[in-house]
């Protein structure tokens, strides 16, 4: 059994396309996605109706739940780009997504933790911002109660897995479309992958243990970074064209 993971899309449709290719390329045609659909000055609307179309198992990001519970002029300027071009019915999908999902009753699909959608899980900062992986207490702490085999989660855009003392998984697929981004809460950080490649994972079940490959994809990345230039994005087109965005 093989079951591809996407996460974080941002409204990236053609970082999409090239997931999806190189998905069916692999001849896998069942696929979870984690959220953080549609947020950012890219194809917002594009990137919703390829999504609908494919009616995948999802769930909600912060940024879709942020899209259908706050009025434009309280988002900040990624959600309301990506608002003004999303019509009600796109919006009403949006509705439908939970927080959290079981797939296959093997599978736990998060966004950020399982109890919260903003909390990073397989990463932490430090008081002056450093983006590092979370220590082994607080990752375990997160996954109490939730007993399943594997647990997905996205939200910090970076590729990462770990083994819990238990054997259960944890993984985070990485982004499909936003390689790279800065934030001020709760201290200002720069998240950076260092690559402009599209990111997801593929889960496999062999011998009754779940094991995970990470899958980096390249696509035209340059014009989906020139599009978030044009529309005054410029950290955004950094992280698009490099992976990183203090360059």
């Amino acid at each position: 059994m093989k079951i591809a993971v996407i996460a974080d899309i941002h409204g990236n449709d053609l970082a999409l396309e090239g997931v999806l290719a190189d998905i069916a390329a692999l001849g896998i045609s069942d696929v979870v996605n984690l959220g953080d659909h549609l947020s950012g000055p890219m194809n917002a609307a594009r990137t919703a109706d390829i999504l609908m179309a494919r009616n995948f198992p999802s769930i909600r990001g912060n940024h879709d739940r942020w899209l259908v519970s706050l009025e434009p002029a309280e988002m900040g300027s990624s959600d309301s780009m990506a608002h003004a071009e999303l019509r009600p019915h796109h919006l009403d999908w949006l509705r439908t997504q939970p927080a959290t999902l079981v797939h296959r009753q093997e599978l736990f699909l998060c966004h950020a933790t399982p109890q919260d959608d903003l909390t990073y899980w397989l990463e932490d900062l430090t008081a002056d911002g450093l983006v590092h992986m979370s220590g082994r207490k607080r990752i375990e702490s997160f996954a109490e109660g939730i007993d399943f085999p594997v647990i997905l989660c996205g939200h910090t855009h970076i590729p990462r897995s770990v083994r819990l003392a238990d054997g259960r998984l944890v993984v985070n697929p990485g982004s499909v479309g936003c390689p790279g981004y800065d934030d001020d809460e709760p201290v200002f950080h720069m998240v950076e992958t260092g690559s402009p490649d599209a990111s997801y994972a593929i889960l496999e079940k062999v011998n009754g243990c779940w094991n995970v490959t990470f899958r980096r994809v390249s696509y035209d990345h340059m014009t989906m970074s020139n599009l978030a230039r044009e529309r005054g994005r410029n950290e955004w087109a950094n992280a698009l064209a490099s992976g990183w965005v203090g360059v």
